[in-house]
């Protein structure tokens, strides 16, 4: 599967009193990348809602690698790198120019939003992602 990337600016919002970007931000800026890789195969959150469907995240496993600071621009990445039947895997990373500042992998799993239990991917999910 290709590789989506998302451009984002830090702002002072996202950083610490030390003007790097606080931890939990590069989780942030991944969410948002795979939103928009799931927006960009033709649904959003919306689609997934009116289904009766959510994504919840099961695992996340980060490398913080270098510092990203106030005003950077960076890449963040996402690409499903492995799918189960009611779960996906997201490799990311986080780039400043051609340096990886953090990378990670995130499991999202599919569930029943009334019942809060794993549901398989739905037709018109997998036949979406088969074109990424």
């Amino acid at each position: 599967m290709s590789e989506f990337r998302l451009p984002v600016r830090v702002y002072i919002e996202d950083t610490d009193a030390g003007g790097i970007v606080y931890y939990v931000n590069y989780l942030k800026f991944m969410e948002r990348a795979r939103t928009e890789l799931l927006r960009a195969c033709g649904f959003g959150k919306t689609a997934i809602l009116d289904e009766q469907l959510m994504f919840v995240v099961r695992d996340v496993n980060v490398e913080y690698l270098r510092p990203a600071q106030l005003d950077d621009e960076l890449i963040v990445t996402a690409k499903i790198c492995e799918r189960g039947a009611a779960q996906l895997l997201f490799e990311q990373r986080i780039l400043r120019a051609a340096e990886t500042v953090c990378s990670g992998t995130v499991r999202v799993v599919c569930v029943d939003r009334h019942v809060m239990k794993p549901r398989r991917l739905p037709p018109f999910v997998v036949a979406a992602l088969s074109t990424v």
